[in-house]
């Protein structure tokens, strides 16, 4: 097992830390009496994010964090900003383990239920990877150099809503990650011809200790590979909406010389590997012990690749998230994720076999493609309908 900078930034996270937050309460919840006498306690947030290896960079700019102090949602007075970094931020930066910290703040003792990040509509002064000032407050990089800006749903310029409890303890540190997954987030271009930000966003920590699944990928030669998306999920064949049969608890990218770091919660995983080209790797049954390090070293051997493509049509509008999804662990684990607007496209290089495809988007019915034929050297056609729900 190798230790170096990044994976000790993630023992520090995990071993120093006094607190972690509790459950989460439900949507639209406020405080549940958070001032205790007058004590306080203090509030630390960082960020990191889950990566993908599509973009050369994902810029985003992060005004500020208020919390939710109870009452009327709609009324400022009942937020606090606990942080105001207004910076803009590679998010391809932070993985494996990497945080940035975003603030630390002093809150009254207690229970709250929520927060909300707000988006900023102004880069920093910062230059970017390319050496230049941004562009635009939120954007990609794309390989070709093109730096298309991402737009803010109207309905997320106000801050997007992070439901997830959390307890503030006398003269404690109660420390949370926002952990930013950008592959989810960023929406590529339909009929509108716009690039889109629809952040989502998962908060990082509970009262029971997180644990850690590192490693390295290499090729059947031995040799390291970089840009290999690691996954931890869980299959639930019970969830009603097949689109939450399998989960997607933590994912990176291998860096440079292969390494990989995934901080999840303890628990048991279907460790997942796929990069273009290679044959996708499976570990069914991974259990994260609280506190520990897993070490989990992954071979990929080169694959006999199809292609899948189609048009993504959503009724009424909106985006979509396409699993692609293949049979193993007892279930199913999922490939690859991609996220549509309506009327876009999609292609997706793929080792030959049979997928089911689940096509998902918010208010719609998911549409379920069961045992898509991918052959090798071949190019499958598969346009999706998302409908509404019947009336």
């Amino acid at each position: 097992m190798r230790l170096n900078t990044k994976s000790l930034t993630a023992l520090a996270v995990i071993f120093l830390l006094a607190v972690f937050t509790g459950c989460g309460g439900g949507g639209g919840g406020s405080s549940s009496g958070s001032a205790t006498g007058g004590t306080t306690g203090t509030l630390s947030l960082s960020l990191t994010d889950a990566s993908t290896y599509e973009y050369e960079a994902v810029y985003v700019t992060i005004e500020r964090v208020d919390v939710h102090l109870g009452g009327d949602e709609n009324f400022s007075g009942n937020w606090q900003t606990v942080a105001d970094p207004r910076k803009t931020y590679n998010l391809l930066e932070l993985v494996n383990g990497a945080l940035e910290t975003l603030g630390l703040s002093e809150l009254e003792a207690g229970y709250y239920t929520q927060m909300r990040l707000i988006i900023g509509s102004e880069p920093d002064d910062g230059l970017n990877i390319l050496g230049n000032p941004h562009p635009h407050a939120n954007y990609v990089i794309l390989p070709s150099n093109a730096t298309p800006q991402l737009f803010v749903p109207s309905g997320m310029q106000t801050g997007i809503k992070l439901v997830k409890g959390f307890t503030i303890n006398e003269n404690e540190v109660t420390e949370l990650i926002l952990d930013f997954d950008a592959a989810r987030s960023v929406v590529k271009a339909g009929n509108s011809g716009r690039w889109i930000l629809k952040p989502t966003i998962k908060v990082i920590g509970t009262e029971v200790l997180s644990s850690i699944i590192q490693g390295t990928v290499t090729d059947e030669n031995g040799e390291p590979l970089p840009g290999v998306s690691v996954s931890a999920q869980v299959y639930d064949a019970t969830a009603a909406d097949p689109a939450n049969k399998v989960l997607n608890e933590g994912s990176t990218v291998t860096d440079e010389s292969g390494w990989f770091n995934i901080r999840v919660l303890a628990g048991t995983y279907n460790v997942v590997a796929y990069r273009e080209t290679y044959n996708y790797a499976t570990f069914c049954g991974v259990d994260a012990v609280a506190g520990a390090i897993l070490p989990l070293d992954i071979e990929l051997t080169p694959s006999d690749d199809g292609t899948m493509t189609g048009t993504v049509t959503v009724e009424g509008g909106g985006s979509a998230v396409i699993s692609l999804r293949a049979d193993g662990c007892s279930g199913q684990i999922e490939v690859k994720s991609i996220s549509v607007d309506n009327g876009g496209n999609y292609t997706q290089i793929l080792p030959a076999g049979s997928y089911d495809v689940v096509a998902s988007s918010e208010g719609k019915v998911t549409a379920v493609y069961s045992d898509v034929e991918v052959m090798g050297g071949d190019t499958t056609t598969l346009d999706i309908d998302i409908l509404m729900p019947m009336p």
